[in-house]
């Protein structure tokens, strides 16, 4: 499912973007961070001078059969009930993504069709996992065809974060509790039914499991559907911004199966969850922001596009020493 030749970064993009960077008028690396964000979208979009000029978030939702293990403090049908929210531009993501300038589409794979109960069975049989990498893969598709050049993603599905510490544990180890958190705000008791759920749902997969079997053994759609997208976003070169704990352990598979798949990708924050910060220093990405946030929907990601077309105004709109004092010597 993954690319035998991945699509590679135009280096001297990148080279043209530090190099101005190196003779920009301020102290010497003092926006080193953002200085390196600039570089990496003019590296993916293949522009020396990178803009964003129409970035797009892309919302996965779709249900979950572990719920039915107490592992969410909300009923299944919120997520139904987050999805119009998305479609009529009244969730937060929405909100946040006006200001932020990123266009927000919702994309269901999955609600109201919960998956089967990761603790006892697989979550996404061989064909419904295809599905839903296709339609994320599908999805990206169609924003490219509009011109998006920035790709956020996120996702909706409660009881969600139950697969993603599952996702985690299977791949990098550890007790449960190192990868559990309370996700939405769940009670100590239903975080003891969550780390017991994980842990079961981890043993049923066995030793050195196959990363993309764990995928749809533990997963879900909205997870698979964002996996899709990612491979569908570098196969375009297109940069991505991810979201947060559940999004990150979504790619985790295709960072296990092939380490460099992610190059194309920036983490937008870190969020509450304990189990991120783990993930991300798994993965080497640095995230964006350290808001303590835990909404997901990609808010956390939307958040972080003004920084990223901060990133490239600082390198574009300001003078080089060269510039503005003239060549030396």
């Amino acid at each position: 499912m993954i690319e035998t030749r991945l699509t590679q970064p135009d280096h001297l993009a990148r080279a043209a973007v530090r190099s101005r960077a190196d003779d920009i008028l301020r102290p010497p690396g003092a926006l080193a961070r953002l200085d390196e964000v600039a570089e990496w979208v003019a590296g993916w979009l293949g522009q020396s001078r990178p803009t964003i000029a129409h970035p797009t978030a892309l919302i996965f939702a779709g249900d979950h059969g572990v719920v039915a293990e107490g592992v969410s403090g909300f009923t299944s049908d919120v997520t139904a009930s987050m999805m119009a929210a998305f479609e009529q531009g009244v969730a937060t993501v929405s909100a946040m993504g006006r200001v932020a300038g990123v266009e927000v589409r919702a994309v269901d794979v999955g609600v109201g069709r919960p998956t089967g109960n990761l603790v006892v069975e697989p979550a996404l049989d061989e064909t419904r996992l295809t599905e839903a990498m296709a339609a994320g893969r599908q999805a990206v598709a169609d924003v490219a065809a509009t011109g998006t050049d920035l790709l956020v993603l996120g996702e909706m599905g409660i009881g969600n974060t139950t697969p993603a510490a599952a996702i985690c544990a299977a791949l990098l180890g550890g007790d449960a509790r190192m990868w559990v958190g309370r996700g939405a705000g769940v009670g100590d008791d239903g975080l003891i039914r969550k780390q017991d759920a994980v842990s079961r749902a981890v043993r049923r997969m066995g030793p050195d499991p196959e990363p993309l079997a764990v995928m749809a053994q533990l997963g879900g759609a909205e997870l698979a559907a964002i996996a899709g997208a990612t491979l569908e976003a570098r196969r375009r070169s297109m940069p991505t911004v991810l979201d947060g704990y559940i999004c990150t352990a979504a790619v985790l598979p295709l960072h296990v199966a092939r380490p460099g798949v992610l190059d194309h990708c920036q983490a937008g924050h870190r969020s509450a969850e304990p189990g991120h910060r783990r993930l991300l220093h798994a993965i080497g990405k640095q995230p964006l922001l350290d808001l303590d946030l835990r909404l997901g929907e990609g808010s956390g990601a939307v958040a972080a596009v003004p920084l990223i077309r901060m990133a490239c105004a600082a390198i574009n709109e300001v003078a080089t020493f060269t510039e503005w004092f003239g060549p030396s010597g």
